[in-house]
C-alpha cells in the first residue's frame, strides 16, 4: 500500500508575504511539515506542490521533492485544495505511480509532528474511513452566541441562555493542517469531507490557524508552550 505525503505551498500568499517560507522560530515555516512527514516514516513520497521556485529549493533542501511545479490552474486565488490534491495525484499516475493512501499538509503547520501523522495514518486504515481530518473543540459553546440587531445584542438561541454549558453538545472545527485521504475514494468523489470522515480530536494548544501577523507571533508562543510541555511530561515519565 503507497503513501504519499504532499505539502501545498503556493508562492502567491496575500496577508503575509512570502508566508510559505518566512521564518517560524529559526527555520522556513514549511520546513516542520516536511520534517514531520519524513519522520513518521509513513509515506513512500514526501513532496511539495508549488509555482514558486524559491518555495521548490527550500522544499528540497529539507528532504522533499518537487518533481513538477503547479499548474496555472491551480495556483490562481481561486483553486481549492481538492483541485490542489487531484493534479498531484494525477501527474503521479502519467508518470506510473499510484498511491493507495494520502496525506495533504498545509506548509503553514508547525503543530503537525511526526508522530500525529502516524496515528493518523494508522486509524485512517484501521477506521476504513474514507478521510480523516484533525478538529478542535470551540472553546466557547457557539450554542450561546449572540447575534446584533441595531447595535442591541440578542441570544441567537434563547433556549440555550441558562444551560451550563458542559450539558450543551461539543462542537468542533478544521485545525486548518492536514487530511488523509485513500485515493482511489477520494478520486471517485473529489471529496474530502464525506459521512466516512473520521475525526482526530486535538488541543487548542496544538492548533492556531495563521491568517495575519499577530496570528504568527501567537502561534510563535504556542509552539514554544508546546515544547515546553512536551519537555516537562518526559521529564515526568523519566522520574516515574
Amino acid at each position: 500500500m503507497k503513501k504519499i505525503a504532499m505539502i501545498t505551498a503556493r508562492g502567491g500568499s496575500k496577508r503575509i508575504p512570502r508566508k510559505n517560507i518566512r521564518d517560524f522560530c529559526g527555520k522556513p515555516i514549511i520546513a516542520y511539515s516536511i520534517e514531520a512527514a519524513l519522520q513518521s516514516g509513513c509515506f513512500d513520497e514526501v513532496m511539495v506542490s508549488t509555482d514558486d521556485e524559491e518555495i521548490a529549493e527550500i522544499a528540497r533542501r529539507y528532504g522533499a521533492s518537487v518533481p513538477f511545479m503547479r499548474s496555472a490552474e491551480t495556483s490562481n486565488d481561486y483553486a481549492t485544495t481538492i483541485d490542489v490534491i487531484a493534479e498531484v495525484l494525477q501527474q503521479y499516475q502519467k508518470r506510473g505511480q499510484i498511491f493507495e493512501y494520502a496525506c495533504c499538509i498545509y506548509p503553514t503547520a508547525p503543530f503537525v509532528t511526526a508522530q500525529k501523522l502516524k496515528k493518523a495514518m494508522e486509524l485512517l486504515e484501521e477506521t476504513d474511513s474514507d478521510s480523516l481530518v484533525p478538529v478542535v473543540r470551540f472553546g466557547f459553546p457557539p450554542q450561546r452566541c449572540f447575534v446584533i440587531n441595531e447595535g442591541n445584542l440578542a441570544y441567537k438561541w434563547p433556549e440555550n441562555m441558562l444551560k451550563r454549558s458542559q450539558d450543551l453538545e461539543p462542537f468542533y472545527h478544521d485545525c486548518g493542517q492536514f487530511y488523509c485521504l485513500q485515493v482511489p475514494r477520494f478520486m471517485e468523489t473529489k471529496k474530502v469531507y464525506t459521512d466516512k470522515t473520521y475525526a482526530l480530536i486535538c488541543t487548542e494548544l496544538e492548533v492556531q490557524d495563521i491568517d495575519n501577523l499577530i496570528d504568527w507571533k501567537l502561534a510563535e508562543m504556542k509552539y514554544k508552550l508546546m515544547l515546553e510541555s512536551a519537555k516537562e511530561d518526559d521529564e515526568y515519565e523519566d522520574r516515574k
